[in-house]
């Protein structure tokens, strides 16, 4: 790519209903940065961290879809934002098998 833009993600659980708080806490506030024009965005769903709390895929699959029609609806362009499931990209649980326990990211 020839897009010298900073790279920007979210990643976001399909874990709870979504409300006004989303809104205001995060998905304005990205939709501002897409804007700006500056950088080059990714949003994903983070569907494997939200395993420890929901384990039926009907409802994963409902919320995943809600929370990716609402990013739609507060105005990001899929042409402009690349939207994807963490699910959907192997290199999420490679890389994390990968790792040795001293390389691992410590929080």
């Amino acid at each position: 790519m020839s897009d010298s833009k900073p790279v920007l993600v979210s990643g976001v659980k399909p874990t709870g209903d979504l409300h006004i708080g989303n809104y205001f806490g995060a998905m304005r506030q990205f939709g501002e940065l897409i804007q700006t024009g500056k950088y080059r965005p990714f949003i994903f769903v983070a569907d494997y961290h939200a395993l420890n709390t929901m384990q039926n895929a009907e409802e994963m699959k409902r919320r995943t879809h809600e929370l990716v029609m609402a990013y739609l609806a507060v105005g990001l362009d899929p042409k402009e934002v690349v939207f994807f499931k963490q699910s959907d990209v192997p290199a999420h649980t490679e890389l994390a098998g990968s790792l040795t326990p001293s390389r691992r990211c410590r929080t």
